[in-house]
């Protein structure tokens, strides 16, 4: 999977992620670094608080976050247009303490009683959580859960949360999940009621280093890349 390339050698890049990608991204960015010579630098952070350095004007060679954040970082002129590649596709997972009762989350019906009837969820300020507080209220509970929802703060994974006892049970991205010591991952959400979100990389409309930005967005796209991906719960593209 070498990548060998002038335009990425010798440079400092700097990247500012979300952590849908993170335990993929981190397997394989030193063989990366090793290839070209290039330092990576990632700050980890949520997708809130990716938008918020935007506006605020930090400057990173490259950005990954969700697509529908991207659609709004074009807009602003902060990304560039043509400087977008689709990562990878997450759904939502959910997941529990380790050794506490594992809820019925596999139908429709019986994840709605198990909402009712759990005392408290945790969920995050990203994508993943911005939906679950949508389908709370398309299935008719948002008024039920409010007292129980506990959101944690942008940058902070909800598995840890989980783990320390913060809530009963949690959603997020699989990717953020299945990894986790202390927690127990039940499964993706059903069907009927998933959603799947699209983590893109972006090039800085001001990076100090684009080739190598794209560089790194090319290994990251390649066939042996993907196979990473997939065994720490993403699918690629």
């Amino acid at each position: 999977m070498s990548v060998a390339t002038s335009a990425a050698t010798s440079v400092e890049l700097k990247v500012l992620s979300s952590l849908a990608t993170k335990e993929a991204y981190l397997e394989l960015v030193p063989q990366f670094e090793r290839d070209t010579g290039t330092t990576v630098t990632t700050l980890w952070t949520g997708t809130a608080d990716i938008a918020k350095r935007m506006a605020a004007g930090e400057v990173y060679d490259l950005v990954v976050t969700s697509s529908a954040s991207h659609a709004d970082l074009v807009a602003q002129g902060k990304i560039a247009a043509d400087g977008l590649t689709n990562l990878a596709r997450c759904g939502i997972g959910v997941a529990v303490r380790t050794g506490t009762p594992r809820p019925d989350v596999g139908t429709p019906d019986a994840f709605k009683r198990s909402m009712l009837a759990i005392p408290s969820v945790g969920y995050s300020t990203g994508p993943s959580g911005v939906y679950i507080e949508k389908l709370f209220d398309r299935m008719g509970i948002a008024a039920a859960m409010k007292s129980k929802t506990r959101q944690v703060p942008s940058g902070m994974a909800v598995g840890p949360f989980l783990a320390q006892g913060g809530a009963d049970i949690g959603f997020q991205q699989e990717s953020e999940l299945v990894h986790v010591d202390g927690i127990d991952y039940i499964g993706p959400l059903p069907p009927e009621l998933q959603n799947i979100t699209i983590f893109t990389a972006g090039v800085h409309a001001k990076a100090a280093h684009p080739d190598a930005a794209k560089a790194l967005v090319r290994f990251l796209t390649t066939p042996a890349a993907a196979a990473v991906m997939k065994t720490h719960g993403l699918q690629p593209g």
